[in-house]
């Protein structure tokens, strides 16, 4: 396992923050990575002040499944007879990508707006607890206990990362949650994507040279794959080909 992801790994078990890029040719962009179990009011002011992207919660497929949660293009391609604009829409496929990992929006019960630090912190936190509960519960209970708990629309995306993990799809949101797993975390992560002072995406040199100043492991998707093909822990032969 290379240095960089090693390092990556001791940085996400003591709950500091790294910074992930995907791959040239793909998004090209750097997303800064927590797991959600340890994301704070300050973690979500980090993202939205330091990063400024879209700030977003993944699941893996088994608690997405257990859960009943829809991937949105599924959801969206149900509604296309009542409202013909849907399929339109649906016909284009972003230029980097086989297909989108976003799922619903949701707010904890809790929340008022769902939009402040302290919201957006307050829904992550329950959401990774549901991760752990609904990997240790029977179908029907979890899906259950998160319709009480969660309403939508809300102002967290959900992501689910696509199975096999990194077989197909190779995005910040499977890379994230392979490393969590070889961590031996929570495998739900909360991301949000580096832009640039000019708007677009910061480049990975730029955001190579963030990580260094600030004392966060920088690591590579190229990085990750190598190392999650060489490991195998209970997690990955227990859910990769789960059906529930």
């Amino acid at each position: 396992m290379r240095a960089a992801v090693r390092g990556a790994l001791r940085a996400l078990q003591g709950g500091t923050p790294i910074l992930l890029y995907d791959a040239d040719g793909r998004e090209e962009e750097t997303d800064l990575v927590l797991p959600s179990q340890f994301v704070t009011s300050e973690s979500i002011r980090l993202m939205r002040q330091e990063a400024g992207g879209l700030i977003c919660t993944t699941f893996p497929t088994p608690v997405a499944r257990r859960l009943g949660l829809p991937l949105m293009e599924d959801a969206l391609t149900i509604l296309k007879e009542d409202f013909p604009v849907i399929e339109g829409l649906l016909r284009h496929r972003p230029p980097y990508d086989v297909r989108s990992a976003f799922s619903l929006t949701v707010n904890h019960q809790a929340t008022r707006t769902g939009i402040t630090d302290r919201d957006r912190a307050l829904t992550v936190g329950a959401l990774a607890e549901v991760c752990r509960n609904t990997l240790a519960s029977e179908d029907g209970l979890a899906r259950e206990a998160f319709m009480q708990e969660f309403r939508a629309p809300g102002h967290v995306h959900l992501l689910i990362a696509a199975e096999p993990l990194l077989r197909e799809r190779r995005g910040h949101t499977e890379l994230s949650t392979a490393l969590l797993l070889m961590a031996e975390l929570l495998p739900t992560a909360t991301l949000c994507e580096m832009l640039a002072d000019g708007g677009g995406a910061l480049s990975r040199a730029e955001a190579n040279k963030y990580a260094t100043a600030r004392h966060l492991p920088f690591v590579e998707g190229s990085d990750v794959l190598e190392a999650w093909g060489a490991w195998s822990g209970s997690w990955r032969r227990e859910f990769s080909t789960s059906s529930t």
